[in-house]
């Protein structure tokens, strides 16, 4: 996808005046598709296209209230007429918009947060990790081969028709099937999280997010992302490139005479 198809996405409108929140690495977005840019580095990568934000923020609650402490988000604006009078009248509370979506993010503290101010895409700068989480694609029904990666059985020896099969479900005893066995059934279509991901690119104009790699889910589809609470891995050094440091760093013999 060209980056000037990028800059030109609508962001969803909010209610204006509003106040920004305190920094805060959790934002909703949407996906927008893939890309490729050229990092400072000269290195190629791959990055998808996130709208985020901005999220008004429609409710805080803290631990004396409601046991925990968080600040519950929204994206999207949404017509009124699709809305159900209860979420109206939350939204009315809040003094925003009513929108689509709605995530809670929980927080060590939300002192500062009100509800109506809005988080902002550049709570976020390049070299940030995140972690993405969305609802992956769905794929329908799907055999055993597709869903779990069983091998399959053999193509010859009178098992014309067996390739794909599952094969047995057990033996003569206990004459059921545990639970938890592993079998053809429905696949995606669900809540997932990519972690470890790396922001490349911050677009505060068009409230849009780059991030390196893939992320959940199809183009249009729905994400959340937060700063991740896991440490990345380092980067292993390839094989080769390892061996030629390796020599490189060796001190250089004496030649024999």
């Amino acid at each position: 996808m060209p980056m000037s198809e990028v800059e030109q996405t609508p962001v969803p409108s909010v209610a204006a005046e509003k106040s920004a929140t305190p920094a805060v690495k959790a934002i909703l977005g949407r996906k927008l598709g893939m890309t490729q840019i050229v990092k400072p580095t000269g290195e190629l990568v791959a990055v998808t296209v996130l709208e985020a934000g901005p999220c008004p923020v429609l409710q805080v609650k803290t631990l004396e209230n409601d046991g925990y402490n968080a600040i519950q988000l929204g994206f999207c604006e949404a017509k009124k007429k699709n809305v159900s009078q209860p979420m109206i009248g939350h939204f009315e509370k809040a003094g925003v918009a009513p929108v689509r979506w709605i995530r809670e993010v929980r927080l060590p503290g939300v002192d500062g947060f009100q509800a109506g101010q809005d988080v902002l895409v550049t709570n976020f700068a390049p070299g940030d990790i995140v972690d993405v989480s969305g609802t992956s694609k769905g794929k329908g029904f799907a055999g055993v081969v597709k869903r779990h990666g069983f091998k399959g059985g053999p193509a010859t020896h009178g098992q014309s028709d067996r390739e794909r099969a599952p094969g047995s479900l057990g033996g003569q005893q206990p004459q059921r099937v545990f639970r938890g066995l592993r079998g053809p059934g429905h696949m995606g279509a669900e809540w997932i999280t990519v972690q470890c991901l790396e922001v490349v690119g911050v677009d505060a104009e068009s409230n849009v997010l780059l991030i390196h790699g893939a992320v959940p889910g199809p183009d249009g589809g729905f994400v959340s992302v937060k700063q991740t609470t896991r440490p990345r891995r380092a980067k292993k050094i390839p094989v080769v490139a390892a061996a030629a440091a390796k020599k490189a760093a060796k001190p250089a013999k004496a030649d024999k005479k």
